[in-house]
C-alpha cells in the first residue's frame, strides 16, 4: 500500500510539471535587453581612464590595482541572479490551475474526538467538548466536498460515523456527543487507530487524521508514534483547554500533544477565540483535487515567492559602488504595483495595552525565582525526574505541573489532595493499579458510588488485587448508611429519589428506593396493530425517540461487550 501511495504522488508531480508554462512569456524578452544595457553601462564606465593618454601602457599596467579574482560575490554575479529572478517574476511561471468548485476532494478526513470525563471541563466555554464540536462544524463548512468519518474514544474507541460526504448527518451525530456516552472510563486515543485503518483501508489517496483532545494516556505517545511510522496518513492534533494550572483544574497537556504531532511529522494547533485555528487546520489538510483540463479555469501565478529573494538582493543598493545597478532595475517591479497597502486601525487602546504589560510585569516580578530554578534543573534532569524530586520534598502542586507522565502527575495531585483531578488523570492508564488509585481518589472526594463501581470493575479483572475488596466493603457500608438516611428523609418529606439531582457531583449514596408514585405501565403494540390502524401508527411514531444519543449509547455498550476496547 505504501508503494502505491508513493507512486501516486510521483505521478501527480509529473502531471503538474507537464502543464508548466508562463502566463506572460513576452516578459522573457526583457532579460537580454537588460543584460545588454548593463553591459553598455559597465563598458562606458571602464573607458573613463584619465591616465590612458598620459602614461605609457607598458608602465600603466603594473601600476593598476587589481581586484581579487575568483570572488563570487560581486556586482556582476549578483546582477545576473537578480535579472534572472526579475524575468521569472514578470513572466509568471505556473503549472497548476485554481481549484474548480466542481472538483471533489478525494482525500478523506477522520476526526478522532476525545469524549472522556476531562472534556467536560469548562475552562473554555461552553466546555472543551462543546467548543471542539463547534470547531469541527466550522471546519466542515470550509471543506464541503471532503469525505468525513468520526471516531469517539475514552476508555474504548467506537466509530460514530463511517466515511460520508453528507456533512448534515455528521453534524447531527456531533451535536449529541458527550462524556456520558462513553461506556468505559479512560483516555486512550491509541484504541482508535485500528478503527482509522479500517475506515481508510480502501482510500487510494493520502488522508488526514485530526485528533481533537486535551491530553493523552500514559502509553499513548509511543503507540501513536509507532502507528505513524507504519502509516502514510497525515496526523494533525487540535488541543482544547487552558494549559495554565491557575485557570484550569485539569490543564491542557499541550507539551504531550505537540511532541506527539511533531514525532509523527504532523502539526499541532491551539484553540483560538476566532476562526483562525479552523482555517489553519483546513489549509493543512491533505487534499487530492484532480486537475481539470479546462482553459476557462485561471492559472495560479507561482512567481510571487521569488519577490522575497529579490528584495534581499535589492538591499545591496545601500552599498557604496552598487547604486547604479539597482535604481533603474527596480523600475519594472514598480510598474507592476496596482494597489496601495492600507494600514489597519488599532483594535486595542494604548491604555489597555499598557495595563496588560503592567500586569504581566508584576507577575514576572513575583515569580522570578521559580523559572530560574526550573531552568537550572532542566539542564540536568528530565521533567519526570525533576517532578519526583519536588514531590519527595513535599512540593506536590509544583510537581504536578512539571510531570509529563500522566500517572505521576495524578500521583502528585493525589498527594496534594486534588482528588478530582487525580481521578481524571488516573484514567489515562489502562492498568489495575491505575484503576485502584482512581477508585481511592473518588472515595476521598466523597464519590462513593463511583468509587464502588471502579472497585467492582477492578475485582472483575483481578479478584486478588490487594486492598480492593476491603476498600470496596468500606465504601459499600458508607453508601448503605447514606441510603438509609436518604430513605428516612424522603418518607418525612413525602418525596422519592427521583427528585434528587446530582448534576455530576460526587454521589454519597444511591438515594431512597421508595417512590411516591406508581410506575407507569408502557403499552406495547405489535406490527400488525400499528399497520392496521392509522391512529395507532401515529401514536407509535410520537413515542419513537429521535435523539441519536440513545442509539450511540446502546451501540457503544454492545460493541464494548462484543469486541472489547478497540475495533479490529
Amino acid at each position: 500500500m505504501a508503494l502505491a501511495h508513493t507512486s501516486c504522488r510521483g505521478v501527480g508531480v509529473i502531471e503538474q510539471m507537464i502543464h508548466f508554462h508562463f502566463l506572460r512569456p513576452e516578459w522573457l524578452l526583457l532579460a537580454p535587453g537588460l543584460l545588454v544595457f548593463e553591459r553598455l553601462l559597465r563598458t562606458s564606465g571602464d573607458n573613463g581612464d584619465r591616465f590612458h593618454d598620459i602614461i605609457d601602457p607598458e608602465l600603466l599596467e603594473p601600476l593598476r590595482l587589481r581586484k581579487p579574482r575568483g570572488a563570487l560575490f560581486n556586482p556582476n554575479s549578483v546582477l545576473i541572479v537578480f535579472l534572472a529572478l526579475l524575468t521569472l517574476v514578470m513572466a509568471g511561471p505556473t503549472w497548476r490551475q485554481q481549484p474548480s468548485p466542481l472538483a471533489e476532494d478525494a482525500a478523506p478526513l477522520i476526526v478522532v474526538l476525545d469524549i472522556s470525563e476531562s472534556m467536560a471541563t469548562t475552562d473554555i466555554a461552553p466546555s472543551r467538548l462543546g467548543r471542539g464540536i463547534q470547531k469541527i462544524r466550522d471546519l466542515l463548512q470550509l471543506v464541503p466536498d471532503k469525505q468525513i468519518g468520526i471516531i469517539a474514544y475514552a476508555g474504548s474507541a467506537h466509530t460514530v460515523l463511517p466515511l460520508t460526504t453528507d456533512h448534515d448527518i455528521a453534524q447531527n451525530f456531533l451535536n449529541v456527543l458527550n462524556p456520558s456516552l462513553a461506556p468505559r472510563a479512560g483516555k486512550f486515543p491509541e484504541y482508535a487507530l485500528p478503527g482509522v485503518d479500517r475506515l481508510l483501508r480502501h482510500s487510494y489517496y493520502r488522508s488526514s487524521v485530526l485528533l481533537v483532545a486535551d491530553g493523552l494516556g500514559a502509553a499513548s505517545p509511543a503507540l501513536i508514534r509507532d502507528w505513524c511510522r507504519s502509516s502514510e496518513h497525515q496526523l494533525l492534533v487540535f488541543g482544547l483547554g487552558d494549559p495554565s494550572p491557575e485557570q484550569s483544574t485539569l490543564p491542557l497537556d499541550r507539551d504531550a500533544l505537540s511532541s506527539t504531532a511533531s514525532s509523527c511529522g504532523g502539526r499541532y494547533f491551539d484553540v483560538t477565540i476566532d476562526t483562525g485555528d479552523v482555517k489553519a487546520i483546513a489549509s493543512a489538510l491533505s487534499d487530492a483535487y484532480k486537475i481539470i483540463d479546462d482553459e476557462a479555469l485561471p492559472w495560479l501565478d507561482s512567481g510571487y515567492p521569488l519577490v522575497f529573494p529579490m528584495l534581499v538582493l535589492a538591499l545591496l543598493w545601500f552599498r557604496r559602488g552598487w547604486t547604479r545597478l539597482w535604481v533603474w532595475l527596480l523600475l519594472p517591479c514598480l510598474l507592476t504595483i496596482t494597489e496601495t497597502p492600507v494600514a489597519q486601525p488599532i483594535t486595542q487602546s494604548p491604555a489597555a495595552v499598557m495595563a496588560g504589560e503592567a500586569e504581566e510585569s508584576a507577575g514576572t516580578k513575583n515569580n522570578w525565582l521559580e523559572p530560574l530554578v526550573d531552568g537550572f534543573a532542566s539542564l540536568w534532569l528530565t521533567p519526570d525526574q525533576y517532578g519526583r524530586l519536588l514531590m519527595s520534598i513535599g512540593h506536590y502542586e509544583r510537581a504536578a505541573g512539571i510531570f509529563r507522565n500522566p500517572v505521576w502527575r495524578a500521583t502528585a495531585r493525589y498527594y496534594n489532595e486534588d482528588f478530582q483531578q487525580a481521578a481524571a488523570l488516573f484514567t489515562r492508564q489502562d492498568s489495575d493499579v491505575a484503576l485502584f488509585n482512581e477508585a481511592n481518589a473518588r472515595a476521598h472526594r466523597r464519590d462513593y458510588v463511583g468509587a464502588r463501581a471502579r472497585y467492582d470493575l477492578l475485582l472483575q479483572r483481578n479478584p486478588d488485587f490487594p486492598g480492593a475488596n476491603d476498600n470496596r466493603m468500606l465504601v459499600h457500608v458508607i453508601i448503605e448508611a447514606g441510603n438509609r438516611l436518604s430513605e428516612s428523609q424522603a418518607e418525612e418529606a413525602g418525596v422519592g429519589s427521583e427528585e434528587i439531582d446530582t448534576d455530576g457531583d460526587p454521589q454519597v449514596g444511591e438515594g431512597a428506593d421508595t417512590l411516591a408514585t406508581e410506575p407507569t405501565v408502557r403499552e406495547q403494540y405489535s406490527a400488525e396493530e400499528i399497520l392496521a390502524s392509522p391512529e395507532t401508527a401515529e401514536l407509535w411514531m410520537n413515542n419513537v425517540q429521535p435523539n441519536p444519543a440513545n442509539f450511540l449509547r446502546s451501540k457503544f455498550s454492545i460493541q464494548l461487550q462484543e469486541r472489547g476496547v478497540s475495533e479490529q
